[in-house]
């Protein structure tokens, strides 16, 4: 039998309704410990790898990361599995996080770093990585890749996962012993919050994140958006289904993840944690050990070596991303030092002016480059009606709202937090003493990272609007 892996990350969909009244599932996770043996799988055979992925989601929100969004199914897999509190994608927006994942490379090495982009020419990408091992590799749901000639997927579905065309693809693939990839990306729950029941989450009972003013148009956001990944933990539960109609799941490796943050402020299109950190959940029956939480610091760049290694092939030396194997085997705990981010405001809704930023986190520090503080920041968040009616607040003389604003849309050129303490990065350090021989190294890890990378900063930046494709890059 064909080893399956799948791998879900929330992006929206179709799936069915979660019952907004089922209690949440309570998860025990159990840390694996350095005398653990590593889990083992006697399958024969390479696994079949299926990708869920959400579209928008802040990893708090999820249920299993303490968050008060209901999320059944996606708890029951943590208890099933490896739930990672450490891992991060290296932009803030879709089409560069995707390109990302697909090819194993930062975004401005790829071509990939604005928004509506496209990778270069020669890249290679899971599909010839996988195929090349026998795979056949499908991408159902929300695409905003190009050009189909790096991508050539098996495409079905368009904002949505084709839960149809997963089923067959899973009967074909079982009935021909083939192995399989398939990246069910969902579109939730990316705005227009329109989907689920926010009749489950009274808009005066939510909770906002500190950084949040309280108005009546956020708690009324907040409301339809946790509504919505509650629609979309649905998806994961009916492609779960599919597994278990097909006989897959003791052969199958399941990874969910939720993408950059929600589009509130201080999340999507920021170099915060609520912009790049990301929920990643992963069950390997025999492999991955039930119930296992790993603070190891991955990236999404390491996705695609990560499946490559697990499908018994040697990932590419050339690639930013190395293989997380030994974390799923519980062989390893520790992963990398340091991960980074990059933002391009160029080409994004709403944003007429350039605004780059890059950053480097290692595992308690945070060091945010901001190219030119002197612009006022806008995007498609600061035309919201929730920031909209926070700028009203602060209009109407609320100093609580008006430092918010401020802090959103005026940034220092250089920003330090301590994320053991600061988790919402509110206290910038830069500017103190003691911090400053931490400031100077992470500094220089970041300039190492971006010439590697062929980032020249501001150069780059203007840059950005040719590595646009609005009408090949398909959504």
């Amino acid at each position: 039998m064909a080893f399956a892996a799948l791998v879900l990350v929330a992006e929206g969909g179709t799936g069915s309704e979660t019952n907004p009244q089922e209690a949440t599932v309570v998860v025990t996770h159990v840390d694996a410990g350095e005398d653990e043996p590593a889990a083992t799988n006697t399958s024969a055979g390479p696994p079949n790898i299926v990708f869920v992925i959400a579209d928008d989601l802040t990893f708090r929100e999820v249920g299993c990361y303490g968050g008060q969004a209901r999320t059944p199914h996606i708890d029951r897999l943590a208890s099933q599995g490896m739930r990672f509190t450490r891992c991060f994608q290296a932009a803030p927006m879709c089409s560069p996080t995707r390109h990302t994942i697909y090819t194993g490379l930062y975004p401005v090495r790829s071509g990939a770093y604005p928004n509506h982009t496209f990778a270069n020419d020669e890249t290679r990408s899971v599909c010839h990585a996988l195929g090349d091992l026998g795979y056949r590799v499908a991408l159902s749901g929300k695409r905003h890749i190009g050009p189909e000639s790096v991508f050539p997927f098996e495409y079905s579905g368009t904002k949505n996962p084709d839960m149809k065309a997963i089923d067959q693809l899973m009967a074909e693939s079982k009935a021909a012993g083939q192995p399989f990839c398939v990246f069910a990306c969902s579109n939730e729950p990316h705005t227009p919050w329109n989907k689920g029941d926010p009749s489950a989450y009274p808009p005066e009972r939510v909770q906002l994140p500190p950084c949040h003013v309280d108005t009546p148009e956020t708690r009324d956001g907040w409301s339809r958006y946790l509504a919505e990944i509650s629609y979309f933990d649905g998806q994961v539960g009916d492609i779960l289904s599919l597994l278990e109609k097909h006989e897959l799941t003791d052969d199958t490796l399941v990874i969910v993840t939720t993408e950059q943050g929600n589009s509130m402020p201080f999340a999507k299109w920021t170099l915060y944690d609520a912009g790049l950190q990301t929920a990643l959940i992963a069950r390997w029956p025999g492999m991955v050990k039930p119930g296992s939480v790993t603070e190891a610091m991955v990236e999404y760049v390491d996705l695609l070596p990560t499946f490559v290694e697990a499908a018994g092939g040697e990932p590419d030396m050339s690639l930013d991303g190395r293989s997380f194997l030994p974390v799923l085997r519980g062989a390893a705990d520790t992963h990398k030092d340091l991960v980074y981010g990059i933002q391009t405001t160029r080409g994004t809704n709403d944003a007429p002016e350039c605004y780059g930023i890059r950053s480097v986190r290692s595992e308690r520090y945070k060091l945010i480059v901001n190219l030119t503080p002197e612009v006022t920041l806008t995007n498609a968040c600061t035309t919201s009606p929730e920031f909209r009616s926070w700028v009203a607040k602060a209009t109407a003389g609320d100093a609580d709202a008006a430092d918010k604003v401020r802090r959103y849309q005026h940034r220092p050129a250089v920003e330090l937090y301590d994320l053991a303490v600061d988790p919402f990065e509110w206290r910038n350090l830069a500017e103190e003493p003691e911090h400053e021989a931490t400031l100077a190294m992470l500094r220089e890890k970041l300039e190492a990272w971006m010439n590697s990378q062929g980032d020249q900063g501001q150069a780059t930046e203007l840059a950005a609007d040719q590595r646009q494709r609005r009408g090949r890059a398909t959504k």
